[in-house]
């Protein structure tokens, strides 16, 4: 085969690939401009909530969080605080305890568990939260989350209006000026507002347990974990799976800027990809198939305008590179378009003009990552699992 007609091929197939997913990327900004911003203007205050947050080594926030949930507007009678400790090596339980009454409860996985015994801390964590609480309405999150005072009056509002088994809402990427944030913010709202599409829509189950919420009822019905418990991560996506299995219908989603969390960027780039190799990775896993058309096709997109990078370099055929450089700026067009109203909804707009420069990057942190989800191993919460 000449190298003419190699190019000519992964050229082809390169378009082929883009024009499905500016399609699908059409798609998704008619269906997010379709979802109706919750009006609440209703409080409902009679759901005993409890939130739940699994910590490992958050010393540097777990105050800022706590003081996040005291100040919601939501009444302290009708809410509980259980954070549960993942074996600590820090100062992040010696931080709880002040605080600690009976609204604000601690447990500490060591005093249930022996450490190395199990393969996802974070699900046993949950589940032995859930297992003490009080709550008819389990929300979890993450101890690096901050939260509106509102946040947990929208989300019983609408646990209220909607009847549902299962709240996802939304997530954002805490962001100041550092490449690496403004990289993971710009990526992560994105997903967002593929998130938002597809669980208001019935499409396919998608999302975060930074800011998720489903009933008691339902997690026991489903046997919680089981079944799911032997991946290290998971505690949010395959829930969900397991859920929507039983409810189909039941499963809402809360498009509301109160109903907001942010969350902290990751603070190294080893860190980062360690994050979404660990996301990669449970893609096998989804009871739901219908995502992973989704994710195949954004995977070979982008590993087509890798290839055909090198191939025009190593060809040393300029041609070959303009073309790249034509069907690069097709995708970060529609990209753009779509990712526009979805950063207006976040109030992230001002930062879209760094999107066109981050495109290289994304093309490859998205073959690598995707690479090793699926062959690799990472790190999480400094535990190495494959």
């Amino acid at each position: 085969m000449t190298d003419s007609i190699l190019f000519q091929i992964i050229f082809i197939a390169s378009s082929v690939l883009l024009l499905g997913y500016v399609l699908l990327l059409f798609f998704y900004k008619k269906k997010w401009n379709a979802i109706p911003e919750c009006a609440c203007d209703v409080s409902h205050q009679d759901t005993f909530v409890s939130i739940l947050v699994a910590a490992r080594n958050e010393e540097d926030n777990i105050e800022k969080l706590i003081h996040s949930i005291q100040n919601q507007t939501y009444p302290a009678t009708q809410f509980e605080l259980i954070i549960i400790d993942d074996f600590s090596t820090d100062q992040t339980v010696s931080i709880i305890k002040p605080y600690l009454n009976e609204k604000i409860r601690l447990l500490e996985l060591k005093h249930f568990i022996t450490d190395g015994t199990i393969h996802s801390y974070k699900k046993k964590a949950i589940a032995l939260g859930i297992q003490h609480s009080k709550g008819e309405l389990m929300v979890t999150t993450d101890a690096d989350c901050m939260m509106g005072k509102d946040w947990l009056q929208t989300i019983v509002n609408e646990y209220k209006e909607k009847n549902a088994v299962m709240l996802v809402m939304p997530v954002v990427i805490q962001c100041k000026s550092r490449l690496l944030e403004i990289f993971q913010m710009l990526d992560f709202m994105s997903l967002q507002g593929i998130t938002g599409v597809v669980v208001h829509h019935k499409l396919m189950g998608m999302c975060n347990g930074a800011n998720l919420a489903y009933t008691k009822k339902v997690f026991n019905e489903v046997s919680g974990f089981d079944g799911i418990d032997n991946i290290a991560s998971g505690d949010d996506y395959l829930l969900m799976h397991k859920i929507a299995a039983l409810y189909p219908n039941d499963i809402g989603y809360i498009k509301s800027r109160n109903a907001i969390v942010e969350t902290e960027a990751t603070k190294t780039w080893k860190a980062f990809f360690h994050q979404r190799i660990r996301w990669a990775s449970k893609a096998e896993k989804y009871q739901d198939k219908r995502i992973l058309p989704v994710l195949l096709l954004v995977y070979f997109v982008n590993v087509g305008l890798g290839v055909l990078l090198i191939t025009g370099l190593v060809m040393m055929e300029i041609v070959v590179v303009k073309l790249f450089l034509i069907l690069l700026l097709t995708k970060t067009i529609f990209e753009l378009n779509f990712l526009l109203p979805v950063a207006k909804f976040y109030n992230k707009e001002k930062w879209l003009w760094w999107f066109p420069l981050m495109q290289p990057l994304h093309i490859f942190y998205t073959i690598v990552a995707g690479w090793l989800g699926k062959f690799g191993n990472y790190e999480w919460k400094s535990r190495q699992v494959k």
